[in-house]
């Protein structure tokens, strides 16, 4: 049998670092390796990209669009982890938990939009609750979303590592405060939602591992359902799914970590408050279900085989 060969254009990034560290071994995959002096070379990128059967994009949003031009071959399948097509109709957003009919869209695209890392956070929290009609679309949304400096990529790791690292980095820093953060369309689109969430991010001195935040007024939800309700709705939404679970509730009332799942490709839906207040904190690698990893699903699902081959 034939093995799926496989490109990763910009092979050098954090992110496709990390795709390769998760398929590289596999030996149901043929990666298509470009000579590192040719990797900007239009030419030969045209060559590798036309040659495989999944190209993953980990480049600059131009780039991706760029790379998206050079395909001839109508069979090429690619998973980009730009934010370039991630509210484009002709692109499936790569979220497969949201419903059988998102995963089996998935399985069947051509052009699938891997999700953003803080966007994975916030869809995590949120679609559901607007799905299920336990929060009204035009709830005014706030959200936190609490990152190691890995997301940040190769400048922003080695501004952290530094032996001379400034002082300023060693404390959490709070990003994003034109409040138009990058990632704010796609939490829009994928959640319905008529109004953009005020959304703020938060960068601290850990590698990777994510907790993403939403806050309710319980009051302000149809019939006012409590915490520990929103908790049991959460868990019935997400039963079937495999790398996403919900705490049960009250489980864990003290401390949330947010380098918890580092390291994986799970992410865990963690309900605190009572009967008048709710939050909900998505738990997951930035690196992993924020990114590569959730590629490498994608792209397992796309395949047709079990989508936690080289995941776990």
């Amino acid at each position: 049998m034939s093995k799926t060969k496989v490109y990763i254009d910009g092979q050098s990034g954090t992110t496709g670092l990390q795709i390769f560290d998760r398929i590289g071994a596999r030996d149901d995959l043929e990666l298509l390796r470009i000579d590192e002096d040719k990797r900007h070379d239009n030419d030969e990128r045209r060559k590798f990209i036309n040659a495989a059967d999944i190209v993953f994009l980990c480049l600059p949003d131009d780039g991706a669009r760029e790379a998206v031009s050079l395909i001839d071959n109508p069979d090429v399948r690619v998973i980009d982890a730009s934010t370039a097509h991630r509210t484009n109709d002709d692109w499936t957003y790569g979220f497969p938990e949201l419903s059988a009919q998102q995963r089996d869209a998935i399985a069947h695209s051509k052009r699938v939009a891997n999700p953003g890392c803080h966007a994975t956070g916030f869809i995590s929290c949120a679609a559901p609750l607007v799905r299920m009609g336990i929060v009204p679309a035009d709830y005014p949304f706030t959200c936190f979303s609490l990152t190691g400096y890995s997301g940040g990529g190769k400048k922003m790791i080695a501004s952290y590592e530094a032996a001379d690292k400034a002082q300023a980095l060693f404390a959490p820093g709070i990003y994003g405060l034109t409040l138009h953060h990058k990632h704010i369309p796609e939490m829009q689109k994928v959640c319905g939602l008529p109004n953009p969430p005020v959304f703020l991010p938060v960068v601290d001195d850990y590698y990777k591992g994510m907790a993403t935040t939403i806050m309710l007024h319980n009051r302000l939800l149809p019939g006012s359902p409590s915490a520990e309700t929103i908790c049991g709705k959460l868990q019935e939404y997400y039963s079937e799914s495999h790398f996403v679970s919900v705490l049960p509730f009250g489980e864990n009332n003290s401390t949330i970590y947010a380098a918890e799942l580092a390291g994986t490709n799970h992410l865990k839906l963690v309900v605190c408050g009572h009967e008048e207040q709710t939050t909900v904190t998505a738990l997951f690698d930035n690196l992993g279900k924020g990114a590569s990893g959730a590629a490498v699903q994608n792209m397992n699902i796309m395949l047709g085989i079990d989508e936690a081959t080289g995941l776990e």
